[in-house]
């Protein structure tokens, strides 16, 4: 899902800012990649349910004679581009608007599973979603995801995935931000969490799935900050929130929690104040106890780690001591190159910020364990940079 880390220079002599502006050219290449891979990301996680019964369904209300038959018009969507070509002349969007303001459930399930087949040609973001997005569906998509008593979660489900699609296509994303998504999202997501906590009942992941991608993709965005729109989303809640789906993930989906860490690496990216809320809510060593899921979590994990670390001395102070180091060294001896190469820049940070880690390192066999690396030439210069730093300061 992630690209691989380009090699980079020496760090002896990297000053902080060096360093920062490193890290944000790569999270930036790296987002660019996982945003064109989910730009035909399919929803794996959801089992279609059967589409003749969603078709009647649909048929009963607006009546036979309506060539809108929404399940059958997103059939024909998936498998023609002729038809896809003669949809908007033929003022699909304003008849996908009228839709969206029916009363009823099975319509709305149908029209957002017609519109997310559209959401997907190869075509969308520049012959489909500006018009989408000039029309009233987005703001009645995000009035549709409110949380509360009327929320239905199939409805929420498919235009979930459709804003997902938006956002993914980075048309105007700004509009969306305009229009209250990452206030809906960010609510969205607490109400999640809490759903999780009282009920065990299956299908909810299916939702948190698109909700997170969602935040993750819009936070990218420049504008949030110009807008001021990250000032919704640095309630420590958010942070909260997520350690609960994570834990719900573990338990019910494991392939979710890297959606949840990019979230979480996004958020932390720029944001002392969520960096703070891990720490004062103890939740660095729950963070850590993910490290061994997967290599993929791994990499993500010491990400955010490393935004925690890279805000300077008082951070660091609570990262170290603990089990960070123990946890370090085992990073170091696994082969994955982007694994050690995220443990490696960690190390940098806390040494840079923490000089006393340097002795408990060597103490603990650090240098051997940085040898096993010094000869990988995505990373020998880092390795070298370590060493220095250990053996004369």
């Amino acid at each position: 899902m992630w690209s691989r880390y380009p090699r980079r220079p020496g760090l002896v002599a990297c000053g902080v800012e060096e360093l920062r502006r490193r890290r944000r050219e790569r999270e930036a290449a790296l987002r660019k990649a996982r945003r064109e891979q989910q730009l035909v990301s399919k929803r794996l996680l959801r089992e279609e349910a059967p589409e003749e019964a969603g078709g009647e369904c649909a048929a009963a209300v607006l009546g036979e004679a309506e060539e809108l038959c929404l399940y059958t018009l997103g059939n024909l969507i998936v498998e023609s581009e002729v038809v896809r070509r003669q949809l908007l002349p033929q003022g699909i969007v304003p008849a996908l608007a009228a839709c969206i303001q029916s009363p009823h459930v099975a319509v709305l399930e149908a029209l957002g599973y017609a519109l997310s087949q559209l959401l997907q040609a190869k075509e969308a973001p520049e012959k489909i979603i500006p018009s989408i997005l000039d029309s009233l569906l987005p703001q009645h998509m995000l009035r549709l995801m409110q949380p509360g008593p009327k929320l239905n979660p199939g409805v929420a489900v498919e235009f979930a995935w459709c804003l997902h699609y938006i956002i993914c296509s980075q048309v105007n994303n700004t509009l969306l931000i305009t229009h209250g998504a990452l206030s809906t999202l960010g609510m969205l997501l607490l109400d999640l969490a809490g759903a999780v906590q009282r009920t065990e009942e299956a299908g909810l992941e299916l939702l948190a799935c698109p909700v997170l991608r969602c935040l993750s993709n819009l936070l990218t965005e420049v504008a949030v900050e110009a807008m001021g729109g990250q000032m919704q989303l640095k309630d420590e809640r958010i942070v909260a929130a997520l350690f609960i789906l994570f834990q719900f993930f573990l338990q019910k989906q494991p392939s979710l929690l890297p959606e949840g860490l990019w979230l979480l690496n996004n958020l932390t990216a720029n944001n002392p104040t969520l960096c703070t809320s891990l720490l004062s809510l103890d939740l660095i060593e729950p963070l850590l106890q993910l490290l061994p899921l997967s290599n993929v979590v791994s990499v993500l994990v010491l990400t955010v780690l490393c935004n925690v670390a890279e805000k300077g001395p008082a951070y660091c102070r609570q990262l170290w001591p603990g089990p960070l180091l123990s946890c370090l060294l085992n990073t170091l001896a696994l082969s994955d190159t982007e694994v050690v190469g995220q443990s490696l820049e960690l190390l940098q940070l806390l040494f840079l910020y923490r000089p006393e880690a340097v002795q408990a390192f060597l103490q603990q066999s650090g240098l051997q364990a940085l040898e096993r690396h010094q000869e990988e030439a995505q990373l020998q210069d880092r390795v070298h940079a370590l060493q220095q730093i250990a053996l004369h300061g």
